[in-house]
Formats: structure tokens, C-alpha cells, sequence
């Protein structure tokens, strides 16, 4: 006998990526060409050496492989602190407002189960992170659409939410640098954003990995005086410092939420790797210098990346900040996910859909810049020589 699923499974489907990575694995053992992945935001550059070194260096002390704190290690708490200072001008508390995690996505469940009763209501970015919809359903909320307006600079309508019953909603996700549109914040749009959470009692989740790719003002949610009260922030090291795999992050906050999430995440895990930890600790000590030679190459790709929205008769934004260009598709194409597919059959290059986004994204494309200039360029022209099959 097979015991069937929980019910609160019922509504929460396999990762997109998880699916579609199968199948190209599966085409690229059919004999053809491989496929070229253009498709998922995982840095394929390698950390800084001073990362790995400290890295290989910490395995050999004591207490490397024990338990370690479920709050962190205290150079790693100290590292978030002096890192948000340095770049924000912000000086939260290493021993009481800094928690970090095994990875920014996990933070996103932490957050949903540690505020969330059921019933309670979560505003979902459209388009957006998936893990937004999927952990508020996992933890027995609902999700509320929270369309991003195009020509609000992919932010949500203030005004217009001011509309709704928000009577129920508990937390309101945002992410800026904006994935998947590459869009970006300003200072008076967050101060206006806290002033509606402060008003209606929500609590704003600013989920922030791509601060400072291909940005010239990075921002923080706690830049605007008081925001504490009525917001956290997600940080990671994945994008901006090519540790996706290392699965490092911290939710930032005041004490209270940061007690609450605690209170969830040690009943969840036992503490990160030690040695993970002081090599995190060295990453974030890293200088401008660090930051610059990255989006340098970024900005490379990024090229690539336009000259192919641009080769399928996409328009887009080739301002916007993050790993990933978003453009809309033209009108003859259909939908997101049919073109996307017909990129992939006819010309084994995998470009994301953004349908996975959410309804807003039907008409869209997203196209990662975490793969090398080369395999972009090869990518041109495979669909460069298909364009006729295209029928674009």
C-alpha cells in the first residue's frame, strides 16, 4: 500500500525548473547537440579564491564538524552587520536583528511558516518568485495577487491596493532588483511602500539577492527611517558572490521577527557548516573591486542577451539591473511558453517562459546572464539559423 500525500500538497506543483531540467537532460542524451541553457539564475562563475581558501583552511579546526548555533557563528553575524553598513549605511545589530540561513529560498518558507495561520493572507508579486505563492500555501495562507504594473516600472499599484479589503493580509512580498524584470526601486517608492504596510498593519518581505548586479544604486528596504517596525529583508550570498551551492543568506529585521523566525527555523535545522560560515564571513568582506570585475562580465553577457530579445523581436528594458533580461514577446508568437518550447525543439536552446511568473508574464521571456559569452553567442546563432522555422 502506498500512503497517499498531505492535502496541503494538493495545490503546490513540482518546481518548473525541476521538470524542465529533466527533459533537457533527457535531450541531451538523444544524440544531438547539447542543449544550451539559458534559462535558470545560477551563477556559473567560480567565488573568490580568498572564499575557497578559507573555505579548505577552517576543515581542520576542532570544532569544524559539530552542531554548530542555530543563530549563526559570531564572525558570520558580525560580517552581515559591517557588510550592511558599508553598503547601506545601515547598522542592524549582529546579536539580535541578523539570523542567518541555509539559503535565502528556505528563508522564504522560515518567514511563511513562522507568520502565517491559516487563512491568513500574503500579497504575491505577478510576475514573481514562485517560492512566494507556493510557501504561503504550504504554510496554510492564501495567496493575494499583487499585479506588477509595466508602466509603474514593474511595482505594484499602491493606490489601487488601497481599494481591496486588506483586512486579512498579513505580509506583502517585494523584490528589488526585480526578478524576473530586472526592474528597480527607489527610495521614494519605498518609503511610500512602508507607509501602506505601517497603515494596514503588514509586514513588508523584501527579498533583496540582487543588490548590486548590474546596479548603480543599491538600496535597502531599511533605508527609509523607522522601516524596522514594519519590514524584514532577505539577503543572500548566491548571486552576488557565485555561491548559490553553498546555500548561505540571512533574513534581517527587528528583534522581535527575528525571535519569531528563530523560534521556526531551530525546530527545522541544526546550523549551517562552520566552515561554509567563515568563508561567507571573507565574501562579504570583499570590496568594490569584487563587485566591479563581476559586472563587468555580466554587462558582456548582457549584450548577448539583448542582441537575442532583439533577433526574436522582443522589446525590453536594457537598463535593468539583476541576472536576467525580460523581454515581451511580439504579438504573431502566442504565448510565452509555446515560443519558449519552439526555441528549445527547433534550436536546443532553453530560454525561460515567464507564464512560471506568474499571469503577467504570458507575453514574456527571461533570459539568464549565468552562462558564458560563448555558449550565449552560440545560442544567437542556433536561433539566428532558425528564425525561418521560427516564423519570427
Amino acid at each position: 500500500m502506498i500512503i497517499t500525500a498531505a492535502n496541503r500538497l494538493n495545490d503546490v506543483t513540482t518546481y518548473y525548473f525541476a521538470r524542465k531540467l529533466a527533459e533537457i537532460d533527457a535531450m541531451n542524451k538523444d544524440g544531438g547537440a547539447l542543449v544550451l541553457n539559458l534559462g535558470i539564475g545560477s551563477p556559473d562563475l567560480k567565488p573568490h579564491v580568498s572564499v575557497s581558501d578559507k573555505l579548505v583552511e577552517t576543515l581542520a579546526i576542532d570544532d569544524a564538524h559539530k552542531y554548530q548555533s542555530y543563530k549563526g557563528i559570531p564572525s558570520l553575524r558580525s560580517a552581515f552587520s559591517s557588510w550592511y553598513g558599508r553598503n547601506f549605511d545601515y547598522h542592524p545589530d549582529p546579536n539580535t536583528q541578523i539570523l542567518p540561513l541555509i539559503g535565502s529560498k528556505e528563508g522564504v518558507m522560515h518567514v511563511s511558516m513562522s507568520f502565517l495561520n491559516p487563512g491568513d493572507e500574503v500579497l504575491v508579486p505577478n510576475p514573481g518568485y514562485p517560492s512566494y505563492g507556493m510557501c504561503t500555501k504550504l504554510a496554510g495562507g492564501i495567496a493575494v495577487d499583487m499585479p506588477l504594473i509595466e508602466h509603474l516600472g514593474w511595482k505594484p499599484d499602491l493606490d489601487a491596493l488601497e481599494k481591496r479589503d486588506l483586512s486579512k493580509v498579513k505580509l506583502m512580498w517585494i523584490n528589488y532588483p526585480n526578478m524576473p524584470t530586472g526592474a528597480k526601486a527607489d527610495l521614494d517608492f519605498f518609503e511610500k511602500l512602508v507607509h501602506f504596510a505601517k497603515k494596514h498593519q503588514i509586514l513588508i518581505c523584501h527579498d533583496n539577492p540582487y543588490a548590486f548586479i548590474l546596479n548603480d544604486h543599491p538600496l535597502s528596504i531599511f533605508n527609509v527611517a523607522g522601516a524596522e517596525d514594519s519590514a524584514i529583508e532577505l539577503v543572500s550570498l548566491s548571486k552576488c558572490y557565485n555561491m548559490a551551492g553553498w546555500r548561505v543568506g540571512a533574513v534581517v529585521g527587528a528583534q522581535p521577527y527575528i525571535d519569531t523566525i528563530m523560534t521556526f527555523k531551530s525546530n527545522m535545522d541544526s546550523g549551517m557548516f562552520k566552515p561554509i560560515q567563515e568563508a561567507a564571513a571573507v565574501a562579504l568582506n570583499l570590496g568594490q573591486d569584487w563587485i566591479d570585475t563581476l559586472n563587468d562580465q555580466y554587462a558582456i553577457r548582457k549584450k548577448a542577451a539583448c542582441d537575442i530579445m532583439s533577433l526574436l523581436g522582443c522589446s525590453f528594458q536594457e537598463d535593468g539591473a539583476g541576472l536576467f533580461v525580460w523581454g515581451k514577446i511580439p504579438e504573431k508568437a502566442g504565448d510565452s511558453e509555446a515560443l519558449a518550447n519552439r526555441i528549445l525543439y527547433e534550436t536546443r536552446v532553453f530560454i525561460t517562459p515567464g507564464h512560471i511568473f506568474g499571469s503577467q508574464g504570458d507575453q514574456y521571456l527571461r533570459i539568464s546572464l549565468c552562462s558564458p559569452v560563448e555558449d550565449m553567442l552560440a545560442a544567437l546563432y542556433r536561433i539566428q539559423t532558425g528564425f525561418v522555422n521560427l516564423g519570427l
